[in-house]
């Protein structure tokens, strides 16, 4: 390059430059700090966050306003709205139509026409130019108020636009809002209509008052947590599923912020990964939601619905962040607050419409007074000789002046320009009684909205009650608030791996597939390995994993089983006597050996035994041949055995060598059984304590569930068990109690009674008879149920209320008999009483085993030692 052609670069210096010539270097860095930060203010506060005083983020704004320019009570083409509200907004029409389409999928502010996608089912909405848009009755009433509207130049200059719109309507709690700016976002969730109009209305009444959330998705949510919509709080979403057959469940309502597309993908997803099993899935949706899934044979529908809770997006939680601009600032504040503010707007607007009604009907009645003094004293006569403007004026307010005394206000010369400019016509057929009668009426409104001035907490309130009755319709709560269980991920994950040991070698996982199977398990399972030197480890599922050489015992762990108890014999050291322990195991570190014998070297377990139930069996125990010892057998019964700690000592069981141990007799639980009791908040059974105390149950023990449909079934209690929305009954079943039932048959039209037993336990069946209107009116599971019915009165006669002693009414029959008639009488209402004393056989309940912490060892240890016969003699040591 030539030096003719050179030409040096901007902001650098160059030698040889003349001083004025040189040009000094300029730093970005101060720049790029105001750059910055106007462009996140911008994006904070014409963007992202949607106004305290409207709810609209500025595009909302801008859609709506220009609907309004364009509203003539047709609709539009959202490409034509589109299109207008750009002269307001400087984006291009992606952003506004995308907007738009929000606002209207919300089915409050705009009417809409064709096809603008489905919320469901995640369809999006068709071209701007193919559908079509206008604003809702609802919108009309509580966005637009010209004069109480300030208003702002438009980005160019052109056009006027409202700062903000005059919402008389918490509109932003009840769309909600979301947004991302930069360094701050925004999530206001969704509440419902009514109920926000009914906490506005306690707020006027200066009530306590909470408002929660509901979604437009429906699904049940938990939100005990919600902190008032604040940063921190937290809201859990659930899908309505429920079980349609033995094989089918049925999504009916879904999570909000998913839809029925990624919902089934996230459910094809775990089933993949192996966390559930599906057959097949159906999407049926159209107008309301219903997903099908098909599950094969074997797998438990009650655990499939845990596992999607625990695995799929059929539960989702949802962070709410409530960020509003207030004062061109943001502002952190809760749902609660947001009302006040809302509420407190809508009153101020009210008013200030007020008082703009009362100035114009007092500027009517001003002149519509001075129209009547004008005419009906002929004052127009005045001007005929007046040459000037100037003294026409002059001659009406000389004229004026006798008759205006009365007048709230002076008159103006812009009142007497008024009178010149009525027509000769209307100076000729002037009726003056009707024009008295415009002025009373006049009156009439003046002091209406005085009143409602005075009164203004009174008029908000008929006015929020009046948007209720006119728009709340359809607008009822879709979203259940129910407190949720936490689910477990290891008890309801999909065991679809299965484990392998190693004995000898010490090796467990999943990949050891050329040896010894021990069970199905997930990779989120922990595994229980017990060694033949007394140690025991609880791990992880892994693909290999070394524990120890000698394994005896090896399972999949569950930490909160306190029903499995392990028997063990085992000596201690290489010639010590032999001791036996009973225990549980919970609580322990992962990876880390337990000693379950006293340290000793050279111990080893003699036997062993893992017990889900707490069983005891019976054991004999074969000694060698030492000294002058006569009997070599004895009989070991673990019963006697109490169950304590795992570090426990245990009793003696023989200072001798023993041979061989061998099992003589299988056991029986020795555990108490089982209490289970019924939370109603989350539907669940626990055997924590929360709720209704059911029973006692043992291994073959179940429960009694009766719906309003008139169906019956028992089942095993599991605590993973759901339970339909009509169960009416839930109990512990006792087979030989009869149920008795008063229902309304649908055919005939008329109310039987009938008393049956379950004849098939694993059998749900219905009872009453299958017409479209047979319908379940009363059923007891007493021994001896009574029943009081209420006639209806027939040509003004009322009937004696009946008592019926449903056991003499009727003998126990077939779960199938239609039952006999309770009476031919029409029936107002059936009451059921208190049941006839009955004492019900009482249940043998075995004694409960002391179950002792494993810290616990200030008990006295229970020594087993032989006689010279070979007899079993018990001592305290």
């Amino acid at each position: 390059m030539s030096e003719d052609n050179f030409e040096p670069i901007e902001g650098e210096q160059y030698e040889g430059d003349a001083p004025e010539q040189q040009e000094t270097i300029t730093k970005v860095t101060g720049m790029y700090k105001d750059w910055f930060l106007d462009y996140a203010s911008y994006v904070i506060l014409e963007r992202a966050v949607p106004a305290i005083e409207d709810g609209f983020k500025p595009v909302q704004r801008r859609i709506m306003h220009s609907l309004k320019e364009l509203d003539d009570g047709r609709y539009n083409k959202v490409a034509n709205v589109v299109g207008h509200t750009m002269q307001y907004h400087p984006h291009g029409d992606a952003s506004i139509g995308d907007a738009m389409v929000q606002i209207g999928q919300k089915d409050l502010l705009i009417d809409t026409q064709g096809n603008w996608g489905n919320i469901l089912t995640g369809d999006g909405a068709a071209a701007p130019r193919y559908i079509e848009a206008r604003l809702s009755k609802f919108a009309l009433e509580v966005l637009y108020s010209p004069k109480v509207t300030t208003w702002q130049l438009s980005y160019d200059g052109r056009k006027n636009e409202p700062v903000n719109l005059p919402v008389k309507f918490p509109l932003l709690l009840a769309q909600g809002a979301e947004g991302i700016a930069v360094g701050l976002s925004t999530k206001v969730l969704p509440h419902n209509f009514n109920e926000l109009i009914d906490a506005s209305i306690k707020v006027l009444k200066n009530k306590p008052f909470t408002i929660y959330p509901d979604f437009p998705t429906g699904g049940v949510a938990d939100i005990s947590n919600y902190n008032d919509g604040m940063r921190g709080g937290r809201v859990r979403v659930r899908a309505k599923v429920s079980q349609l057959d033995k094989s089918t469940l049925v999504i009916t309502q879904i999570p909000f912020s998913t839809n029925t597309s990624s919902l089934i993908d996230s459910i094809l997803k775990a089933n993949e990964k192996g966390k559930i099993k599906v057959k097949k899935i159906e999407d049926n949706t159209a107008a309301d939601v219903e997903i099908l899934i098909h599950l094969p044979p074997g797998v438990s529908p009650d655990k499939t619905i845990d596992a999607l809770f625990a695995f799929t997006a059929c539960e989702t939680s949802l962070a709410p962040l409530g960020c509003v601009i207030d004062g061109h600032k943001p502002y952190f504040v809760g749902v609660s607050e947001m009302l006040r503010i809302s509420t407190r707007r809508t009153v101020d607007l009210l008013k200030r419409e007020l008082e703009i009604q009362l100035d114009e009907f007092e500027e009517q009645w001003h002149f519509l007074s001075l129209e009547r003094i004008f005419i009906e004293n002929r004052i127009y006569r005045l001007i005929e000789e007046e040459e000037t403007w100037e003294g026409v004026i002059r001659a009406i307010d000389e004229g004026l002046k006798p008759f205006t005394t009365h007048l709230k206000r002076a008159v103006t010369e812009e009142d007497i320009v008024r009178l010149t400019e009525i027509r000769i016509k209307r100076i000729s057929k002037f009726d003056i009684d009707k024009a008295q009668e415009k002025i009373e009426a006049l009156e009439g409104e003046i002091e209406q909205v005085k009143y409602n001035l005075e009164h203004i907490i009174d008029f908000a309130i008929k006015y929020f009650q009046n948007l209720k009755e006119k728009y709340g319709k359809g607008r009822e709560r879709k979203t259940e608030l129910r407190s949720f269980d936490n689910i477990e991920a290891t008890k309801v994950v999909l065991r679809n791996t299965k484990l392998y040991m190693n004995r000898e070698e010490g090796f467990i996982g999943t990949g050891l597939k050329k040896d010894e199977y021990v069970a199905d398990c997930s990779d989120i399972d922990d595994v229980i390995v017990f060694l033949r030197d007394g140690n025991m480890m609880v791990t992880k599922v892994d693909v290999k994993t070394f524990v120890g050489k000698d394994i005896i015992h090896a399972a999949v762990f569950d930490k909160n089983d306190k029903r499995t108890i392990y028997n063990m014999i085992y000596r201690d050291g290489k010639s010590g006597p032999s001791y036996v322990k009973r225990f549980n195991v919970s609580g322990v570190t992962r990876d880390k050996l337990y000693d379950l014998t006293q340290g000793t070297k050279g111990s080893q377990v003699l036997y062993f035994s893992a017990n889900p139930n707490g069983e005891a069996e019976v054991v004999n125990i074969l000694l060698r041949q030492v000294g002058s010892i006569k009997k070599l057998k004895l009989d070991l019964d673990f019963a006697t055995i109490s169950i304590k700690g795992r570090a426990s000592r245990g009793n003696t069981v023989t200072k001798y060598p023993i041979k061989r141990i061998e099992l003589k007799e299988k056991g029986i639980s020795t555990l108490k059984p089982r209490r289970i009791w019924f939370d109603d908040t989350v539907q669940r059974l626990n055997v924590d304590g929360r709720g209704e105390l059911l029973g006692e149950f043992r291994p073959n023990d179940r429960l009694l569930i009766i719906n309003q449909s008139g169906k019956v079934k028992t089942i095993v209690p599991e605590i993973t068990t759901h339970f339909d929305e009509g169960m009416i009954m839930l109990e512990k079943w006792v087979p030989k109690k009869p149920v008795s039932a008063i229902y309304f048959d649908g055919e005939k039209e008329r109310y039987y009674v009938k008393r049956f037993l379950i004849e098939n336990e694993n059998k749900e069946e219905v009872f009453i008879t299958e017409h479209e209107k047979s319908q379940l009116e009363i059923v007891s599971t007493d021994y001896r149920p009574v029943a009081e019915i209420v006639f209806s009165k027939v040509k003004g006669v009322q009937k004696e209320n009946l008592v019926v002693d449903l056991e003499n009414f009727i003998a126990v029959k077939g779960i199938k008999a239609l039952g006999n008639q309770l009476t031919a009488d029409k029936v107002k209402q059936i009451n059921l009483l208190e049941p006839l004393p009955y004492e019900a056989p009482e249940e043998e309940v075995p004694e409960e085993m002391e179950v002792k912490d494993e810290t616990d060892l200030t008990d006295e240890n229970t020594t087993i030692t032989l006689d010279e016969d070979g007899q079993i003699t018990l001592s305290l040591d």
